[in-house]
């Protein structure tokens, strides 16, 4: 399908710079470079692994890898410059339209010596940066990196933040000379639905127990140890089984938080999972008290398959869990609230059905489908501005 600009029609060629992990910013832009695929665009995605929800072959879907050079005076490998080097490449010989990098930290301001490097070579490009969260609110926010930060952005053609929120402290910590763009994250309604998953209930929950369900990358930012101290609190009322999706460098102490409190034997660690689908649909909550997110995709992929949820009112998360209509926010650290919030949840049958139903109402909001063209809509504005800037510079050049 091709992309309406006034009276034209086109199919761009996007080069997506992101993190292949299981982080928020990089399924984001994983799933936006194949929506875009799939709705006619050529898409480069250029990192240093292939991304981890980019499998099997798929039609208009490019992977370049970035490779970096192993010499004993680099005592860390200069990724940045290897990365550079290879979106000159790859704008060259594919003739990209658009760059889109996410996450800033070091994608905008590696982004912006490409840019550089092209138009020694009379190759033009603009960039598009998406602000995701922690490259503003925490590693951004860093001495180390707030100068280099603070400049990637003020130099792209263009930037989006995944929440208002965002957009706010990006604002407030920043001087930036650009327009923020508010774009939110999307979900795919086709993937994440509340399907029929009786028999897995089953094996996890014999007797009937409810099940509560967790995933994130285990950081302290993520309080996992106030989800398990949350559901002791549940455990204390209702049989129950606690799914922690996800695996970081909070785990062992989380193994022993839960040794300690003697709930070893109800409390599941499940891991790293690609299917976290098929572990939505047979959740009754859904827990994520952080101390900050940004938008919060873990807990609309819930509300995707109809779980309502408990969170902390912070960040981008009060914009998409809306409090006593799909979940319950509550202040950060507050576990005994988030507890009591959670137990009458689950004890009243009737508003657990509603919120099941509004939560289904709150994530088709954030459908892919009207995420996607937006997206679309923002990268012929700047294709466009970008090409009369240069049309223009042209023309005085020549006078």
């Amino acid at each position: 399908m091709p992309v309406q600009v006034g009276i034209n029609f086109f199919c761009m060629k996007i080069g997506i710079v992101c993190y292949p992990t299981y982080g928020g910013s990089g399924v984001v832009a994983t799933e936006l470079g194949i929506s875009l695929a799939n709705r006619g665009h050529q898409v480069h995605f250029i990192t240093y692994r292939r991304p981890a929800r980019l499998t099997g072959f798929q039609e208009n879907i490019f992977y370049h890898e970035v490779n970096t050079l192993e010499y004993p005076l680099f005592e860390y490998t200069p990724f940045d410059s290897a990365l550079a080097s290879k979106l000159v490449d790859v704008v060259m010989f594919e003739k990209l339209d658009l760059l889109h990098v996410h996450y800033a930290i070091p994608h905008a301001t590696v982004a912006y010596l490409a840019k550089m490097i092209l138009r020694s070579k009379n190759i033009h490009v603009p960039v598009i940066t998406t602000l995701h969260g922690t490259d503003i609110t925490l590693v951004g926010n860093d001495p180390s990196f707030a100068p280099a930060v603070e400049f990637g952005i003020n130099e792209s053609e263009g930037v989006t933040a995944v929440s208002k929120n965002l957009k706010e402290s990006t604002l407030n910590q920043f001087e930036v000379n650009r327009e923020i763009e508010v774009i939110p994250n999307f979900i795919d309604l086709s993937r994440f639905n509340r399907q029929n998953k009786e028999h897995f209930r089953k094996a996890i929950a014999p007797n009937e127990e409810f099940i509560v369900t967790h995933t994130s990358n285990f950081r302290k930012v993520k309080r996992v140890d106030d989800v398990i101290r949350i559901f002791q609190g549940i455990v204390k009322h209702h049989p129950a089984k606690l799914l922690l999706v996800g695996d970081g460098p909070e785990r062992r102490n989380l193994e022993n938080l839960c040794r300690q409190l003697g709930i070893c034997h109800q409390v599941v660690f499940l891991g790293k999972q690609d299917a976290i689908e098929e572990i939505l649909a047979v959740s009754d909550l859904f827990v994520i008290p952080s101390e900050n997110e940004s938008f919060g995709l873990a807990a609309l992929e819930a509300l995707a398959c109809q779980v309502p949820v408990i969170a902390s009112n912070v960040g981008g998360l009060p914009e998409v869990v809306l409090d006593d209509f799909c979940g319950y926010l509550r202040k950060v650290g507050d576990v005994e609230s988030m507890a009591e919030a959670a137990i009458s949840l689950l004890e009243d049958k009737e508003k657990h059905q509603l919120f099941r139903e509004n939560a289904l109402k709150q994530a088709r909001k954030y459908e892919i489908s009207r995420v996607v063209p937006i997206y679309e809509a923002y990268y012929c504005k700047v294709i466009n501005d970008f090409s009369k800037k240069w049309k223009t510079k042209q023309e005085l050049a020549i006078i």
